[in-house]
């Protein structure tokens, strides 16, 4: 009998340790030879072996980031390949989401993929089917063992071990790993008895942020596996009031809402730590209108939410400012350095409100863009990603409801410069916001750098971050369409006086806005949907001799 047709087969090995990778025949040399065989004894079937091989040694199935399966989708994708043999598997992906993911893309191309060991393929129904139910199972048991982790780590956190992290201000890890306590950093320790001090005395934490500053007090620093360097700047308000609040300097261990004894020593002795707390309830009673939305003890009500949040590229901090005429106060942020005096042209004077409104827009656009692309945690599992991107969906909702009031504590620190806008979000802050354990978040989440520019128009200062969505002017869209509601009542015989005179407003009005309605269809559109140059007002209109001609009008009014 002739085969009508040849299948032109890919092998797939993986080996998640590089334990043995060195020896002549590994592990990776052992799948590849079953698989092999496996396809020699399908020739009768028109299967013929490509010459590549695709290894991947050392490489974790938890993602599909790894260089030999990469290059098998791009051979794939090129038609190069009709059908992937593995040995089991869990060889190509341990999850079940990059399972489906893989499969819609094989489709797409009419490539299937079978598994030598487990005598099924997915060139079949039945296999398809099969292959789901095992892959089910495996997800089912990476959830409860996730589930099984999790209820380990509340255990031992209620026998007052330190679970990991970085330790906070004023403690270290226990230099022997297997010993899960902290041991007091008594250098540190001075600097967290020294912020309990001053705000028992000052009261406010402006007052004690701005004193520790004088003072040298700085936070934290800690230098990771990678060599990556954080902390040892000074103190913003949000790091203080996070110091004041956390009952690890009471000498216990926080899990979630609650808090259990630990083995570590206390910094903080109980009377000083109720007296500091009873201060900061008052506080925050005193407060009015804080969001419920963004936990208490992060919430921010200050006339200026960003305040110690931003520094310029020269690391001058930015200051709130305020100007007086007649009776509106105009707030803004500016350099430090303009505020004692020193003239400098570089330094920046932000309208607050704007800036405000930029940064608050530019994490709420970070936030969904991470819950799109389900990268809000660093681990692959499809269940939790998607409640963890639901729940950053849900923050990014919040946030456009109540600004920067909301924003403000998310924000660790940021800097502005010519062109650019970058903001760190704090990690602990947002594990809290979004009910999710600090370790379990992923790195990108955390750091935003965009685009960042300031454009004048007319006496409004408009901030542009990142990729603006379209913005519609609604004094633009109100004018239009009065401009076409006005041109219909002129054609059953209105006049303009009649028209001005039931509009209560000016004949010359009229007469200036009735043009609109023979703008281009290009610009009436932009104009709806908020696509307009950003220099385009009512005003450029009403003052613009407007050509007949559409390409004309476009050209004039910066359409081109």
């Amino acid at each position: 009998m002739t085969v009508s047709r040849k299948i032109r087969c890919a092998i797939y090995t993986r080996k998640s340790s590089e334990e043995g990778l060195d020896q002549d025949f590994n592990s990776l040399d052992a799948q590849h030879e079953a698989c092999a065989a496996y396809v020699a004894s399908q020739k009768h079937e028109g299967w013929k072996l490509l010459p590549a091989r695709y290894d991947d040694g050392g490489k974790s199935g938890g993602t599909l980031e790894r260089p030999a399966l990469q290059n098998l989708l791009d051979d794939i994708d090129a038609g190069k390949i009709d059908m992937v043999v593995i040995y089991k598997i869990d060889r190509l992906t341990r999850s079940l989401a990059d399972f489906a993911r893989l499969v819609d893309r094989f489709e797409e191309v009419d490539c299937s993929f079978v598994s030598v060991t487990q005598a099924f393929n997915t060139s079949s129904s039945m296999g398809r089917l099969t292959l789901n139910v095992l892959l089910s199972f495996a997800q089912f048991e990476r959830e409860v063992t996730a589930e099984r982790i999790r209820d380990k780590i509340a255990a031992s956190k209620k026998k007052g071990l330190w679970m990991g992290g970085v330790p906070p201000l004023g403690y270290d890890a226990h230099p022997v790993s297997t010993r899960r306590e902290l041991v007091l950093n008594e250098v540190e320790a001075k600097t967290v008895r020294q912020v309990f001090a001053l705000y028992e005395e000052l009261g406010c934490l402006n007052a004690v942020m701005r004193h520790a500053r004088q003072d040298g007090l700085v936070s934290k620093r800690h230098v990771f596996s990678t060599g990556r360097q954080q902390g040892g700047q000074p103190f913003s308000r949000g790091q203080i009031y996070h110091i004041l609040r956390n009952p690890t300097y009471l000498g216990r261990i926080r899990h979630k809402d609650k808090s259990y004894p630990g083995l570590h020593a206390a910094i903080i002795g109980q009377a000083l730590w109720d007296r500091v707390q009873d201060r900061l309830e008052l506080g925050a009673m005193r407060r009015r209108g804080v969001s419920k939305h963004i936990p208490r003890t992060f919430a921010t009500t200050s006339a200026a939410p960003l305040l110690g949040k931003f520094r310029d590229e020269t690391g001058d901090i930015l200051t709130p400012s305020h100007s007086q005429k007649g009776d509106k106060r105009h707030r803004y942020y500016v350099s430090n350095r303009l505020t004692i005096g020193n003239p400098d042209a570089a330094a920046w004077r932000l309208p607050a409100k704007a800036f405000e409104d930029a940064v608050t827009k530019t994490i709420i656009s970070h936030l969904k863009d991470a819950a799109r692309q389900h990268s809000v945690l660093n681990i692959k599992d499809a269940v939790q990603s998607k409640a963890a991107s639901d729940a950053a969906t849900a923050l990014a909702g919040r946030l456009k409801d109540h600004g920067a009031s909301d924003a403000a504590p998310l924000i660790a620190s940021g800097t502005i410069q010519t062109g650019r806008l970058q903001i760190r979000l704090s990690p602990e802050i947002l594990a809290q916001t979004l009910n999710l354990e600090v370790a379990t978040l992923s790195p990108e989440l955390l750091d935003i750098d965009t685009s960042f520019t300031c454009r004048r128009r007319g006496a409004e200062m408009k901030i542009i971050a990142a990729e603006q969505t379209a913005d519609p002017d609604q004094t633009l869209i109100r004018a239009l369409k009065n401009a076409h509601s006005w041109v219909g009542q002129m054609k059953v015989g209105l006049s303009v006086k009649q028209i001005s005179a039931n509009q209560s407003v000016s004949e010359s009005y009229v007469t200036r806005i009735l043009g609109m309605a023979f703008l281009s269809p290009k610009i009436q559109n932009a104009i709806m949907d908020g696509s307009q140059p950003f220099a385009l007002t009512l005003e450029t209109i009403a003052r613009s001799k407007l050509p007949m001609d559409w390409l004309a009008q476009e050209r004039l009014l910066g359409f081109d």
